[in-house]
């Protein structure tokens, strides 16, 4: 998918737009001899940029208007170093509010549904994407935010919520609890927006078994606007981008080269339009790959695949790469276990260890799950995990984004 002229006109703008305004990125740029684009090969050329170069201009060094046109800033959801503060103007907020609106309106939601939102408010992005989005449509918001599942369940019976929006760990957290409770009778879920972490098949199906309702996958991060820059339609055959927003591209994560559509590597994002703090070839980590063709639905919008982890999620155990999607892949192929699983990974005695703790109900042989899970570790990625089975629920749910993978080699 390669950059068109209209693209190539606003990334040229953006860049000019950076240079002189001598912001932390314009700085950049000027001493990396660069102050504009005529071409996709001089586009190719441009440098990526990284989290940890957002880092390095805390607090305000990525804004790119006087700070009289700075509406609001947000800040990435990380818990770890430095945070990355994104100054918005108004118009960054408004097109945002027109990129999620057309999220819903993809995902059939419209202004006679009833959104319930769980995902943070505050500095994060996510809570306020979603209520922003949906006043838009002109949609009832009922703006929960996180917790309080007590709450959550009356509201969402009460209120007559439609559509729910979460991470796919809370929707699960509420799917089993409506189940628990047997109250599946008076909730009028229809559809769910779900975003923020990487979710499995098996996942998947359960949450939209449970509460039986049609799911769609949003797409976004922080410092390109927020939750809301992609969503799949109901043809799920990948989730459509806004490119008159933003340019993606693929690129294999250890070259830099970009790779051909259809194939897997790290989503790069470049804003077209921003003005707080624009992005040149933003690094995001997130795997997935552009697919070629049209979608059913019609739409011009071009798509990318689900998100398959990230770049730097690689686990390292006696030698060999690991990925978490490696082993969901193969836990997902025991029918016996849950969706939900841990994995634990420690140095003990001079080597390193792998154990994953799975789900089950109590009508299967532990010991026996545990040694087949261990043996198709075994021949699919090469080295033996410790293996440990426990009843269904044992493992803990979030309200937020679970953490599946716990290195505790370096702790």
């Amino acid at each position: 998918m390669e950059i068109n002229q209209v693209q190539l006109k606003q990334v040229d703008n953006q860049i000019k737009r950076l240079v002189a305004c001598g912001n932390f990125y314009g700085k950049k740029l000027k001493e990396a001899g660069i102050n504009g684009v005529a071409s996709v090969e001089d586009f190719k050329k441009l440098p990526f940029s990284e989290k940890e170069d957002l880092r390095e201009a805390y607090p305000l060094g990525l804004m790119a208007v006087p700070e009289e046109e700075v509406v609001r800033i947000h800040s990435s959801s990380g818990t770890t170093g430095t945070p990355v503060i994104i100054p918005y103007t108004a118009k960054d907020v408004d097109d945002w509010g027109i990129m999620f609106k057309r999220c819903y309106e993809f995902a059939g939601i419209t202004n006679k549904d009833r959104i319930h939102i769980t995902p943070g408010y505050g500095l994060w992005t996510a809570g306020i994407g979603f209520q922003y989005g949906a006043e838009k449509l002109g949609a009832m918001v009922i703006p929960m935010g996180p917790g309080n599942t007590n709450k959550q369940l009356q509201m969402m019976m009460d209120m007559g919520s439609t559509v729910l929006c979460a991470t796919s760990s809370y929707a699960l957290l509420l799917a089993e609890e409506i189940e628990q409770r047997g109250i599946k009778d008076k909730i009028k879920l229809k559809k769910g927006v779900i975003g923020s972490e990487r979710w499995g098949e098996k996942m998947r199906n359960r949450i939209s078994t449970e509460l039986g309702i049609e799911l769609y996958d949003i797409y976004g991060l922080t410092e390109i606007y927020g939750p809301g820059i992609g969503i799949n339609c109901k043809y799920d055959t990948g989730m459509h981008i806004w490119d008159d927003y933003i340019y993606l591209e693929i690129i294999d994560p250890v070259t830099g080269e970009n790779v051909p559509d259809g194939t897997f590597g790290e989503i790069v994002i470049t804003t077209l339009v921003k003005e707080g703090a624009p992005l040149i070839r933003y690094r995001t980590h997130d795997i997935s790959r552009i697919i070629p063709g049209e979608c059913p639905c019609g739409s011009k919008f071009p798509r990318i695949d689900v998100i398959q982890g990230r770049s730097d999620d690689m686990m390292k155990i006696k030698g060999v790469n690991v990925f978490p999607k490696q082993i969901e892949e193969i836990l997902a192929t025991f029918p016996e276990l849950s969706s939900e699983y841990q994995i634990r990974i420690s140095h003990l005695d001079g080597k390193d260890t792998m154990r994953i703790y799975v789900e089950t109900n109590g009508h299967v042989d532990f010991l026996e799950i545990a040694r087949r899970v261990a043996e198709t570790v075994k021949s699919r990625i090469g080295f033996t995990p410790l293996v440990k089975v426990v009843e269904l629920g044992v493992l803990p749910r979030s309200e937020k984004k679970s953490k599946r993978v716990i290195d505790e080699r370096y702790d």
